[in-house]
């Protein structure tokens, strides 16, 4: 089971969803140093260093929400509720 789990609906075609998760995607990777790939409607994603080293997830784009799974290390566990309050955050204004 993941360490945090968010999902929101969203009225975005699917298209226009999956390239905000893209969009969000590729602002942890310059933020956080997440390498991150496409697998079908799905992003995975895991940081093999930098600050959130050890983190890895996915980001599910459906027809009317998106879902997100990060699995935290446990030396980034402490820190759940800050990085779950900043996915929330970008997912609200992802729109």
């Amino acid at each position: 089971m993941a360490t945090i789990e968010i999902s929101r609906p969203h009225t975005l075609s699917k298209d226009d969803a999956r390239q905000k998760a893209e969009e969000l995607a590729k602002g942890m990777a310059e933020k956080l140093g997440i390498e991150w790939k496409w697998a079908g409607d799905t992003i995975e994603f895991h940081a093999p260093s930098g600050m959130a080293k050890g983190a890895k997830g996915q980001v599910i784009v459906r027809e009317k929400e998106v879902r997100v799974e990060v699995d935290l290390p446990l030396m980034l566990r402490p820190m759940k509720g800050v990085v779950e309050g900043k996915i929330k955050e970008r997912l609200d204004r992802l729109g």
